[in-house]
């Protein structure tokens, strides 16, 4: 009796296990969504096609890009977190979102128990960037310059808890500047603000803000990343001007918590793949992006890092949605 009841619980147990490598073995089966929290067109809508070009060109099955750039991604990744747990929705998320964002607004999940990580795609440093029509061509110039003009700086986000607000709110308080925050979904309309003069500065990774530098709208003064940034050689760190400066945007893919460990890497083993694709290399590197890769396990000691070091940071300062 007691060794039939060992086996029938054997056999329930080995059940979940079986039932996910036979979901991993047919994924993808039908149409994936990769649902990006950033406007078309932005550097993270960039990776994603890219990546997901790659794996139709695999499979054969449909990877649709969707663009849900509303309230910092909080919206896109509450909708994953609620999505089939079968591989078919995922999130090609950021630090917002997925780590600091929930640091200073409430959001409609739970990183740790609705979602799970699958890779880290990229990293990359913020640049800071400015209105080039004002008189400012470094760190240094921009901060005097705010002192001397109080009132007039206003900078530019792609969304509350976003790198790109939280590296602006950090160097406000290393430099002792008075800045005005202004938080936009996502970068194109973001950078545009600056280019126009509504804003002043921005912090953003490179894509975005490249094509605007060309054309002489925009000036790139430095990179977030604590030495010089190999892909971006000629702009300075700001650690050069204010010592201990530190802070990378990154990339990631996420799919429901309760998808098949076999499923999430399959996932993870196709996407690896990608990243490590020359092409796809120089096409990212191209745009700023160091691609990345590795295991959901380093992708999710990264979101939990990355919370821990700005959790301090953010009560010290005070930083609130705007």
């Amino acid at each position: 009796m007691r060794s039939r009841f060992l086996a029938a619980v054997a056999v329930a147990l080995a059940l979940p296990f079986a039932a996910g490598g036979a979901l991993a073995q047919s994924w993808p089966d039908k149409p994936v969504h990769i649902l990006v929290p950033a406007p078309a067109g932005s550097s993270l809508d960039v990776l994603a096609r890219a990546i997901g070009d790659k794996l139709r060109e695999k499979y054969g099955q449909p990877f649709i890009v969707e663009n849900k750039p509303a309230a910092g991604g909080t919206v896109a990744t509450a909708e994953v977190a609620r999505a089939p747990a079968d591989g078919s929705v995922m999130l090609l998320g950021f630090n917002g979102p997925l780590a600091t964002g929930p640091l200073i607004t409430k959001v409609p999940y739970d990183v740790k128990k609705d979602l799970a990580p699958v890779i880290i795609t990229s990293s990359q440093p913020n640049v800071l960037a400015v209105n080039a029509a004002l008189p400012i061509k470094s760190v240094a110039e921009l901060v005097a310059w705010s002192k001397a003009n109080p009132g007039k700086l206003n900078f530019a986000s792609v969304g509350n808890g976003s790198s790109s607000h939280l590296n602006a709110e950090l160097l406000k308080s290393m430099a002792g500047m008075d800045a005005v925050h202004v938080p936009f979904n996502g970068s194109p309309p973001a950078v545009l603000s600056v280019v126009q003069g509504d804003t002043q500065m921005i912090f953003a990774v490179m894509q975005p803000l490249q094509a605007q530098i060309q054309a002489g709208k925009l000036r790139a003064i430095a990179v977030t990343t604590p030495k010089r940034f190999p892909l971006l050689p000629d702009l300075p760190a700001i650690a050069e001007t204010y010592p201990g400066f530190e802070a990378l945007a990154w990339n990631g893919l996420v799919v429901p918590a309760a998808t098949p460990p076999a499923v999430v890497a399959k996932i993870n083993a196709d996407v690896g793949a990608v990243l490590r694709d020359p092409e796809i290399v120089k096409k990212m590197n191209g745009f700023g992006f160091d691609l990345v890769g590795g295991t959901p396990a380093d992708f999710g000691a990264l979101i939990q890092s990355e919370a821990d070091r700005w959790t301090p940071i953010v009560k010290k300062l005070g930083i609130k949605a705007d």
